[in-house]
């Protein structure tokens, strides 16, 4: 007789962000916020011209780089 019981595969559930994985983005996008703002300038100077991408856009990008690397951790 054969247990089945013993390898039976386990399904993967994609999880919902859940709360606590918003508070550590918004810390680390306002964390983030002032660190984009300064290099945006900073490159406003050197390059003189407008980019495409503000400060905004920047810390959010990476907030959502750095909070999924200290939840899979």
């Amino acid at each position: 007789m054969t247990d089945f019981t013993s390898d039976t595969p386990v399904e993967r559930v994609h999880k919902t962000p859940k709360t606590e994985f918003y508070v550590y983005f918004l810390i680390i996008f306002l964390a983030a916020l002032p660190l984009a703002t300064i290099s945006w300038a900073l490159s406003m100077l050197r390059q003189r011209k407008w980019s495409n991408r503000g400060p905004v856009a920047r810390a959010f990008s990476q907030a959502r780089i750095i909070t999924p690397m200290i939840f899979s951790a």
